[in-house]
């Protein structure tokens, strides 16, 4: 193999950074009244699923007084 390589011309990526493409993308299909409704209705279906999650569990995630006392096994009672 030789030693000796041809020159390669990086001129095209220093034109890349300034080229700009006169064809325009086609403009955005709007969405329908039913693709939006639709939308809503599963993000509404999404955060009603969080807070009733939240509303279910508190009563479980919640410290107080009437957990650790009122609930005994009988092993704890020596018996």
């Amino acid at each position: 193999m030789s030693g000796r390589r041809e020159p390669v011309p990086f001129a095209f990526v220093a034109e890349a950074d300034r080229f700009r493409s006169n064809v325009t993308p086609p403009p955005r299909e709007r969405a329908s009244v039913g693709q939006m409704a639709g939308r809503w209705l599963l993000g509404l279906t999404l955060v009603a699923g969080l807070v009733g999650s939240l509303v279910i569990g508190m009563p479980s995630l919640s410290t107080g007084p009437s957990g650790a006392d009122t609930q005994r096994s009988q092993a704890s009672d020596g018996r």
